[in-house]
């Protein structure tokens, strides 16, 4: 609103053009403002009340009573509607021959006296804290998995493929496919994986959604037994898992992947293995400065990556006119972050966290 003083002054200034030669409503287009709301300040100012709209009280004609506003309350909040929201009132009334008022209206009373939410007998929503932020300064300290369908030549059956991976490398630590899902093969895959990589107890946290064989009985108590730390993504949000799942699409994604399903469970297994194979050993990771994950893992990357900055420098210095700025940055990779706190990026310079065995969120 305009205060009454900035009115008095803008009325002056447009009475001051007027009596100049100016029209009036060319006055009040020159300073944006709608000769409308110019005859309304002068018709407050001759009255002496100022801004009138404050204390303009708009009832609508139309609006229930203060008698039908109680009946219509008690209406619904008895025993038989009391459990149903106002979509299911108004229905049944109108099944009874009743007409209380509309759906919005009982929606609008209900929301004024604060009987909006859970008017059923349910449990009521909680929230869902986000997963602790983690992070990895090398290879086998922070590992993600999960389970993805491949289709079978049977409608309706698959066989389950299960991916467990270094965040640090993006290597593939282990992988195998079954035809059932279960947390007792997911605990035969994790050992395997321990003693592939000699794992130490205390050293790798172990990423997932909460899958039924993520959370089994059987898979929590094989990592406490191997010393490993589950972590665990909010339910319903995959993002909290992103490294499994854009593994995934990358998997689903390639020209390679069979167009058909898969004759039986061999076949799966085999077109996995040189996936794996292509994924660890050729594949070159943009998110990790085009290095294989197997590179990475191994401690290798360092020298590529320095190597090509030599190989640069050499080309700069060789034909300087073809560069108009610094080299491609060929940096390390030092730190890889898994639902960070706001502010922290994949390379991000912060320190990062030790890994320690603690529960996480």
């Amino acid at each position: 609103m305009t205060a009454v003083p900035q009115r008095q002054n803008v009325m002056a200034l447009v009475a001051e053009a007027v009596v100049a030669g100016a029209r009036q409503e060319q006055a009040c287009a020159a300073i944006d403002l709608s000769e409308r709301t110019l005859q309304r300040w002068q018709d407050d100012a001759r009255a002496a009340v100022g801004d009138r709209r404050p204390a303009r009280v708009q009832k609508p004609v139309n609006a229930l009573s203060e008698l039908e506003r109680e009946r219509l309350l008690t209406v619904v909040n008895s025993k038989e509607f009391g459990h149903l929201p106002p979509s299911q009132i108004v229905p049944r009334l109108a099944d009874r021959g009743e007409y209380l008022a509309s759906e919005s209206t009982i929606y609008r009373l209900l929301k004024q006296n604060g009987q909006l939410a859970h008017r059923r007998a349910e449990k009521p929503s909680k929230p869902r804290a986000r997963p602790r932020a983690l992070s990895a300064t090398g290879p086998n300290q922070l590992f993600s998995w999960d389970i993805t369908y491949l289709p079978s030549s049977v409608k309706g059956s698959f066989f389950y493929l299960y991916l467990f991976m270094d965040i640090f490398s993006r290597k593939i630590v282990g992988w195998q496919v079954y035809d059932a899902e279960c947390s007792t093969l997911a605990g035969a895959v994790m050992r395997d994986i321990c003693t592939r990589e000699r794992i130490a107890a205390e050293q790798v946290v172990l990423h997932s959604d909460n899958g039924a064989p993520m959370k089994g009985a059987t898979m929590l108590a094989t990592l406490q037994t191997l010393g490993v730390m589950p972590s665990f993504s909010r339910p319903a949000v995959s993002n909290d898992n992103p490294y499994s799942e854009a593994l995934f699409k990358t998997m689903k994604y390639r020209p390679a992947y069979p167009a058909r399903p898969f004759a039986n469970l061999m076949a799966a297994r085999q077109w996995v293995g040189a996936f794996v194979h292509w994924y660890n050993a050729e594949h070159r990771h943009s998110a990790i400065g085009f290095v294989t994950p197997e590179q990475r893992h191994a401690g290798l990357d360092a020298a590529l990556l320095r190597e090509r900055t030599v190989v640069y420098e050499a080309a700069k210095a060789l034909h300087p006119n073809r560069w108009s700025g610094d080299v491609r940055n060929w940096e390390l990779v030092e730190i890889v972050h898994l639902n960070p706190e706001k502010g922290n990026t994949l390379n991000s310079e912060t320190e990062a966290e030790p890994l320690t065995l603690k529960q996480a969120a």
